[in-house]
């Protein structure tokens, strides 16, 4: 008897032809010339340039880190290992001016896709957030903050943001930890037509313990087939370390839970290629390590689920 897993795994495989995998997570070949046309649906670019573009109030030259990451700069991390389209995340630096992401999708036109962020307790924010998707926002980053969290999520900007995302197609992105899973539970179960992408795996394994009870919690949330995973952030989880193959009982859990279909693979730079990390081993834990990926499987993570998300 095959369990839904095994149903989506026969699925995939009939599709594509391709042969049976080991359920191991070792260094194995590289599948069937996977190699490029990747999607990197995780990362953050920002400028020196600071007459131009401000940073939000409060804020200083001296809390970026690094100073500079242009998307000329990220495209040199990027491009080697195949990636051709990034998902840009507004940096949390420019707070609700989202110019200079807007004007990086405008000056590379095909290349980049943009999560935003936008005020939930403005007035207009509903009409923001129509205007920002004329102009290639296909998501909206949210995050609690200092604020509780059930005071965040169920306040009455955050519900309109989350109708207006259904009513206009948009992604809602939350970045969470674990301990608001539950919150974000009873909020899909409001709103089922509304896409959400769950950034980093909601955080699971940040202080370097992955934990049965936070695993289960996100993948109770596979039940909304609206919700997606990015599978992300392995320089931040778990061991901290390369090539992160402790990270590969986490990813299986979630494969099993949401299919890939609803799985989509980030770096998050520039983080990921700071101190001792690098770009190319997160790329590889997915193209080429995890003997229990498919064919199928590498491609909807490494392209189809982000494509399909942010490219339509």
């Amino acid at each position: 008897m095959m369990n839904r897993r095994d149903v989506l795994r026969a699925g995939s495989l009939l599709a594509l032809g391709a042969g049976s995998t080991a359920l191991t997570a070792s260094c194995a070949a590289p599948t069937t010339g996977l190699r490029d046309g990747f999607v990197d649906a995780h990362v953050h670019v920002w400028t020196p340039d600071l007459a131009r573009y401000p940073l939000a109030s409060g804020l200083t030259a001296d809390g970026m880190k690094p100073p500079s990451f242009t998307p000329e700069e990220l495209l040199g991390h990027a491009r080697p290992s195949g990636v051709e389209r990034i998902v840009l995340i507004q940096m949390s630096f420019y707070r609700f001016n989202n110019a200079y992401m807007l004007d990086t999708i405008r000056r590379f036109p095909g290349v980049f896709s943009g999560v935003g962020i936008v005020d939930e307790t403005a007035p207009d924010v509903a009409d923001r957030m129509r205007e920002l998707s004329r102009q290639g926002v296909r998501g909206f980053r949210i995050n609690p903050g200092s604020r509780p969290v059930e005071e965040w999520i169920g306040s009455p900007g955050m519900e309109t943001m989350w109708r207006t995302a259904d009513k206009l197609g948009l992604a809602i992105c939350p970045l969470i930890n674990p301990a608001a899973l539950p919150s974000l539970d009873r909020t899909c179960e409001r709103h089922p037509g509304t896409t959400v992408v769950i950034d980093h795996f909601a955080r699971v394994g940040i202080d370097g313990t992955i934990r049965d009870s936070d695993l289960d919690a996100l993948c109770r949330l596979a039940r909304f087939p609206r919700v997606h995973v990015k599978v992300s952030a392995f320089y931040a989880l778990g061991r901290k370390a390369a090539p992160y193959l402790d990270l590969a009982p986490m990813i299986r859990r979630v494969l099993d839970a949401y299919g890939p279909e609803r799985l989509m693979w980030g770096s998050d730079c520039p983080f990921q290629v700071q101190g001792n990390h690098a770009y190319g081993p997160s790329v590889e834990l997915i193209r080429d390590r995890l003997d229990f990926l498919s064919a199928g499987d590498r491609r909807s993570l490494l392209r189809g689920t982000a494509e399909r998300v942010f490219f339509s």
